[in-house]
């Protein structure tokens, strides 16, 4: 028994080091001089300073660049919601499997294939000259990544809600709609927070479409932090520091939403 419960602390041990040991890294290298970072990567006598930080608010509009990735990422997952729901809730009621695994398809794409098409429409419509056309252009991008995730999410819930539940309203003369938003939906409330976190991290964190489509009005800061490595210099510190800035949102949204994930992971998971 004491062997095996060593096993398993050993274990634990392990997964805490490979995963917590990369993020706390970025967090100690933001706070080094770039000269300490690549003289010695793990000195750890250098002197912390908060300078990474400074210069990223000094060398650019970082705090644009933030905004810019909330509008990106926030108008993609709330679009997704919007949209998926319905389709999954549509998908089970109807048996339109066939349909959602369509939907599936475009998430198992890579994005290189959507990044042409959409940079000629960009073109076309005049999006690298309008910011409303640029925002409207990579939240429509983004719904590539949201909208399958949101649908394949929900699509459990909606199953373990008994028909016979929404067929009692009948007698009340409720439709369609109002089956759908008063009873499935908040039914599948659990669902809805575990699609809205998960879609919102993708989403936040996705680099291509950004690259190829945004300006410098609308650029997030998954691309900015692309400024920081170069050839003949590299600033590490400072790609640390905006690592550290770009990975807080979705860090943080992720332990906020722990207790419904966890909640909505497993009553999606049982039959």
């Amino acid at each position: 028994m004491t062997r095996r419960l060593s096993g398993v602390y050993a274990a634990y041990l392990v997964f805490t080091i490979v995963f917590f040991g990369p993020v706390l890294f970025m967090l100690w290298s933001s706070l080094r001089d770039n000269v300490d970072i690549t003289g010695s990567l793990f000195d750890l006598g250098s002197p912390l300073t908060l300078d990474n930080f400074t210069n990223l608010f000094e060398r650019f509009a970082f705090g644009r660049h933030i905004a810019n990735s909330f509008i990106v990422a926030g108008g993609s997952t709330i679009l997704g919601l919007a949209l998926g729901a319905p389709a999954a809730y549509v998908i089970v009621r109807r048996k339109l499997a066939a349909l959602g695994f369509v939907t599936l398809l475009a998430r198992m794409a890579p994005g290189v294939l959507f990044v042409l098409p959409l940079f000629v429409l960009s073109i076309r419509i005049g999006g690298p000259d309008s910011v409303a056309l640029n925002y409207a252009l990579l939240i429509v991008a983004h719904l590539i990544i949201t909208l399958p995730l949101c649908i394949w999410l929900l699509v459990p819930f909606f199953e373990e809600i008994p028909i016979s539940i929404e067929e009692s309203t009948l007698i009340d003369g409720a439709n369609a709609w109002q089956r759908f938003h008063k009873i499935a939906l908040p039914l599948a409330l659990p669902g809805l927070s575990v699609a809205l976190t998960l879609s919102f991290v993708f989403s936040w964190n996705y680099f291509l479409f950004a690259l190829a489509l945004a300006n410098e009005r609308t650029m997030p800061l998954t691309v900015i932090a692309f400024n920081f490595i170069g050839q003949g210099s590299n600033d590490f510190g400072g790609l640390m520091a905006a690592s550290a800035l770009i990975s807080a949102p979705a860090l943080l949204l992720t332990i906020f939403a722990q207790r419904w994930l966890v909640r909505g992971i497993t009553g999606g998971a049982v039959k």
